[in-house]
């Protein structure tokens, strides 16, 4: 009990101290430049509703869709110490075709080409 006391309080000083710090350290009074908008050199003012390439979007998806290859295959090197390490590997190999064939897809298709 003594120990979660301790934790307790310890977690609300370091609490109450990092926020002291930081309202010793922020700038109460920021100038209008540092509360506009900062848009890559762009009028914030115009309208948001500009069309969008659709490239964008796709790189992002692929982007996304390949880098779940790594979320499933980062537990490999334990999953080969089970009891059947074939089997393992049978499923590695799966996902690996599976996303090899999907590249080739979208390259077939011209999903990774930028130049029309």
């Amino acid at each position: 009990m003594n120990m979660v006391l301790f934790m307790l309080v310890l977690s609300l000083t370091l609490s109450v101290l990092l926020t002291m710090l930081n309202f010793w350290l922020a700038q109460m009074n920021p100038d209008s430049e540092k509360l506009s908008p900062y848009e890559c050199g762009f009028d914030p003012l115009g309208t948001a509703r500009l069309p969008f390439s659709i490239r964008f979007f796709l790189v992002a998806i692929l982007f996304l869709l390949f880098d779940l290859e790594i979320a499933l295959l980062l537990p490999l090197p334990w999953a080969t110490q089970l009891q059947s390490p074939i089997t393992t590997l049978v499923w590695t190999s799966t996902i690996i075709l599976l996303l090899t064939l999907g590249l080739i897809y979208e390259w077939n298709q011209g999903g990774l080409e930028w130049a029309e």
